[in-house]
């Protein structure tokens, strides 16, 4: 009988012990993590097992708690010999169990570079040197040797990668975003090729991309694109040169100090659409998925000619006729000179 009553108070005493353990257990695994510092992060590097990971987090200043308890919700979890390689968030309010299901799943933290629309080669590696975090591959590269690491060896980078968001995470180097961002171009090109309007006087899906890329430079306003893209398809077709500022801009490179003279119009490059008839021999900027569009589905209609409005809305006067043109330049050059007077008493006035 004493010992049947022993054995009940045994039993009685470890099922208290293991209440209490599995309690304080539960409340280890939910409960955040106490040290965690603002924006902090943990990078767990391959061959990382989880007492490397804890000693990281310990190193960072973050109280781990009970190593068993680890070990224990890692097995609980299916965290354990299965940590992603990557980097991890590290919230506030991270708990234990949070971070051994976010370094299960690979749930890493990802970060998001953006290529502008318009942007040209020379802006995009300047972008990219910036990013933080990001491994630098191309800084020694030129651009013949960039477009090799790609696997396209001899062609022009110019116009190749496509102005979007691209998501990257640590370890990822630049050369991987521009991997990415040059397919996503290649496929986007090839779909407005395709769906492309009959009788285009355009032999080439590149011919397109530079089309494209002039359109980009040339107007802002979405409603816009395609009017700016009818009036290059209609020259285009009869003859005339494009007589297009961004070309000419792009052909004088670093001398470009942010206007453009007469002088330079008349001054020949490959890229002076001034005196050389037909597109530019590469495109002159990375156009977007809209600009394609509009090169490839010009708007219908007459106008050979177009010209800034000059009221700030980036909008464009399209004429049909080189007098209605003169006359909606001669609109704009006075917009312009009662802009600036307007601005230099309104200095004065301060």
């Amino acid at each position: 009988m004493k010992a049947r009553r022993f054995l009940l108070f045994v039993v009685l005493v470890a099922a208290i012990a293991g209440g209490w353990y599995w309690q304080r257990f539960q409340s280890f695994a939910d409960a955040p993590l106490a040290g965690v510092g603002e924006d902090a992060s943990l990078v767990v590097e391959r061959g990382d097992n989880l007492d490397k990971v804890l000693r990281t987090l310990q190193a960072q200043g973050i109280a781990t708690g009970d190593r068993a308890y680890w070990q224990l919700l890692a097995r609980q979890t299916g965290a354990a010999g299965k940590l992603q390689v990557g980097e991890y968030a590290l919230p506030a309010d991270v708990s234990p169990g949070a971070l051994l299901r976010a370094m299960r799943d690979g749930k890493v933290v990802r970060r998001n570079f953006t290529i502008v629309e318009g942007w040209n080669i020379r802006d995009l590696r300047a972008a990219l040197r910036k990013v933080p975090l990001l491994q630098q591959q191309i800084a020694d590269m030129d651009d013949a040797a960039l477009m090799r690491a790609l696997g396209h060896a001899g062609q022009h980078p110019e116009g190749r990668f496509l102005p979007e968001t691209y998501a990257w995470v640590r370890g990822d180097a630049d050369l991987d975003v521009l991997k990415r961002a040059y397919s996503a171009m290649d496929k986007a090109l090839d779909e407005a090729w395709k769906s492309r309007d009959p009788d285009l006087p355009l032999d080439s899906r590149d011919q397109a991309l530079a089309l494209a890329s002039i359109v980009e430079k040339e107007t802002g306003v979405g409603d816009e694109r395609a009017q700016i893209a009818g009036v290059f398809v209609r020259r285009l077709k009869t003859g005339m040169r494009l007589q297009t500022d961004p070309t000419v801009i792009y052909g004088m490179g670093s001398n470009y100090a942010g206007n453009i003279r007469r002088t330079d119009l008349t001054t020949d490059t490959p890229y002076n659409t001034y005196t050389r008839d037909g597109l530019p021999p590469t495109p002159i900027a990375m156009p977007g998925k809209a600009a394609l569009h509009a090169a490839t589905h010009p708007a219908p209609g007459d106008a050979l000619y177009f010209v800034a409005v000059g009221d700030g809305s980036g909008r464009h006067v399209f004429s049909a006729s080189l007098d209605a043109h003169n006359s909606a330049v001669r609109d704009y050059v006075q917009r312009y000179r009662a802009q600036r007077q307007a601005e230099r008493a309104g200095a004065t006035q301060k």
